[in-house]
């Protein structure tokens, strides 16, 4: 009897976890590294604020925030990552290969490990193979399919491959099949909301992203803190002359209040992924026409560009940095604590964006953070911007090297700053229009039983 006992309530208790009656409980399904993807963050944030109980399935790599991280409502299960000996196959047996082996620990990850939840939110893309294993978990589980687009999964792989692919036009009609299976859907413009209407009769509300309250302006002596902290690690933030109580930006008045330093350099931030639908080599090129115009034009000052973030190409881009080797140009590429990174937006001067967009229907999640600190950015134009960067409002947009160096000038070369002053003023609407009360307002309808 006691040996029955011992197979059989392990078994009972599988058994309730999948099965049990539905409880306020959503699954947040994240197939890439979940602290670099700030917008699911947030909705974690919202369902637990929400009342929910969060599990989260996702990749490692980055630290989410501390809010989410620290929740005890959010519990994350990370994917384990695939063996590396797959990449030595044939390419299009890696593709097969990976997206056999994701399915399966998805598939047991979702349906056998995890507690049964009353809806589950995905991140699209990648649609492969996630669309299709969520889907078949939630019809199986009771549990309401919800997509959150972010772009569309088959334009980034027409990045790489002829849009007449048979891999493109098998995703084109994989993301359109599994798409128009959700029970609710979310997107990140009304552009592509209308267009997944049109052509592909999915019905989305849309919530633009908006940054949480701990995106602001900076004050000075917060800001002086910062850069303290950082020179220790980072040299460019670090006083010229070696004064321990100095940055290359600030200074302590007679008082012991801090200051800016007269003639400082300019701080300009950028974050990118460091991909083909991020070109770093448009800011490059810009850069280096700054330099040398700065070298005759001495009203334009030095800039110190700091880049974020991580990714395939960031190496290649660095040595040619190195290659160019700037006089009044410093850039450095820091590694920077969750906690650090609105800091540092909330410090700058000025921001500016490089993403494209391989469907030219979402927005660029940097620029919403840089606009929640109250910093103008220039953009690179695209389709659907206009929704989110208003060219001579909040920022400029540009489609050239020579159109953002030529914006550079105009920004930090007028001593009084009247237009960037302009921008900032014009953005206090924005950063009063933050995530939470959009959420409440659009997301959480769908996520009422």
């Amino acid at each position: 009897m006691l040996f029955e006992a011992c197979i059989l309530l392990p078994v009972l208790a599988l058994l309730w976890k999948r099965f049990r009656p539905r409880s306020k409980r959503a699954c947040v399904l994240v197939l890439g590294d979940f602290g670099r993807s700030p917008r699911m963050q947030y909705h974690c944030w919202s369902l637990s604020r929400a009342g929910f109980d969060v599990d989260v399935v996702a990749y490692g790599g980055s630290e989410p925030h501390g809010s989410v991280r620290d929740d005890p409502k959010i519990k994350v299960a990370l994917l384990r990552s695939l063996p590396a000996a797959i990449n030595n196959l044939p390419r299009v047996a890696v593709y097969f290969v990976k997206v056999l082996l994701q399915s399966l620990q998805l598939f047991c990850t979702l349906y056998l490990w995890l507690p049964r939840a009353s809806h589950l939110l995905l991140q699209n893309p990648p649609a492969i193979p996630t669309m299709a294993v969520a889907w078949l978990v939630c019809r199986l589980r009771g549990t309401e399919f919800v997509v959150d687009w972010h772009n569309y999964g088959h334009t980034i792989l027409s990045m790489a491959l002829p849009r007449k692919h048979p891999l493109v036009r098998f995703a084109v009609w994989y993301e359109r099949f599994f798409g128009r299976m959700a029970d609710n859907a979310v997107c990140v413009t009304n552009a592509m909301r209308e267009d997944l209407a049109r052509n592909w009769d999915v019905t989305a509300v849309t919530m633009h992203d908006r940054p949480p309250a701990l995106f602001r302006p900076l004050p000075l002596d917060e800001r002086h803190h910062l850069f303290m902290q950082l020179k220790q690690q980072y040299s460019v933030f670090a006083d010229p002359d070696g004064d321990a109580n100095r940055t290359v930006f600030t200074q302590l008045d007679t008082s012991g209040m801090p200051e800016y330093r007269s003639g400082r350099p300019a701080l300009l931030v950028s974050s990118t992924s460091w991909t083909e639908d991020e070109d770093f080599g448009v800011l490059l090129d810009a850069l280096k026409i700054y330099e040398e115009r700065s070298l005759t034009d001495l009203s334009l000052p030095p800039l110190v560009c700091v880049i974020t973030g991580k990714g395939p190409q960031k190496q290649f881009y660095l040595d040619k940095v190195k290659e160019l080797k700037f006089t009044r140009i410093s850039v450095e590429t820091p590694w920077l604590e969750a906690a650090d990174y609105p800091r540092l937006l909330g410090s700058a001067d000025l921001g500016v964006s490089l993403h494209t967009s391989s469907s030219g229907l979402d927005l660029p999640m940097k620029v919403v953070d840089m606009f929640g600190c109250g910093l103008p950015v220039l953009a690179h134009d695209f389709k659907c911007l206009g929704e989110l960067v208003r060219h001579k409002h909040n920022g400029m947009v540009f489609a050239s090297s020579a159109e953002l160096a030529e914006q550079l000038w105009q920004l930090l070369g007028d001593p009084d700053q009247s237009l960037l002053l302009d921008f900032r003023e014009n953005l206090v609407e924005f950063r009063l229009n933050r995530w939470e009360q959009h959420w409440t307002a659009n997301v959480a309808p769908l996520f009422q039983d």
